[in-house]
């Protein structure tokens, strides 16, 4: 059965998880609950997804602002007429390029249909995005969190949320993938939620500090 988290049960789920382990309730209680970060389910959110790729969010952001404007909406057929020049002025890499065109053509040929998507377990959502060159566990992770808010994913590829875990819990720097993915389990069914009260402490860390140096 599919599991998704929503506005009526993101704040119950979080202080579930309160209950079950004191470093995530001490998150809340020193900054709050998390936002719930949600995007649509759309062809721009993956691309969005895709521009985040190894890069700052400010940067994927100014990039698709940059699309957004330049093709006044970032539609399949809009993108695909963009030359590379066009997508170079917006920010956008040579190989990042080729991952926005192939997705948006496998949409367009029916091999991605992102209503479908909807409704299929996580493991077929990951089966069929990674299937497309520059697509990986990372870019379906946030898809699955942020876009059909599936309840239970630990994005063990994402830098911030592992940095959150290793220093909320003490984990060793050298721990491997394998082993972060064992210790969020203690957070299943609601390692998604879980994962969001590591970016709300990862992001609040980072503004304390910024606070503190002005």
């Amino acid at each position: 059965m599919i599991q998704t988290f929503s506005g009526r049960n993101f704040k119950k789920i979080c202080n579930q998880l309160a209950k079950k382990d004191a470093h995530l309730a001490a998150v809340l209680e020193d900054y709050g609950h998390p936002p719930m970060w949600t995007r649509a389910n759309s062809f721009e959110s993956l691309v969005h997804i895709i521009l985040e790729q190894q890069v700052s969010l400010a940067s994927a952001l100014a990039a698709l602002r940059k699309l957004q404007k330049h093709t006044k909406g970032v539609t399949l057929e809009r993108i695909l007429k963009l030359t590379d020049a066009e997508m170079r002025a917006c920010y956008v890499s040579r190989q990042k390029m080729g991952y926005i065109r192939g997705l948006a053509q496998a949409i367009i040929d029916g091999q991605i249909n992102l209503e479908v998507m909807a409704g299929l377990p996580d493991d077929e959502v990951r089966k069929r995005l990674t299937a497309l060159k520059g697509i990986g566990n990372w870019t379906v992770d946030v898809y699955l969190i942020f876009v059909l808010q599936r309840t239970d994913v630990f994005p063990v590829g994402d830098l911030a949320a592992v940095n959150a875990f290793k220093k909320l819990k003490s984990l060793p720097k050298t721990i491997t993938r394998e082993e972060l993915t064992t210790a969020s389990e203690s957070w299943a069914p609601h390692r998604t939620i879980a994962t969001m009260i590591l970016w709300h402490f990862y992001l609040s860390e980072r503004y304390r500090l910024l606070r503190a140096t002005v």
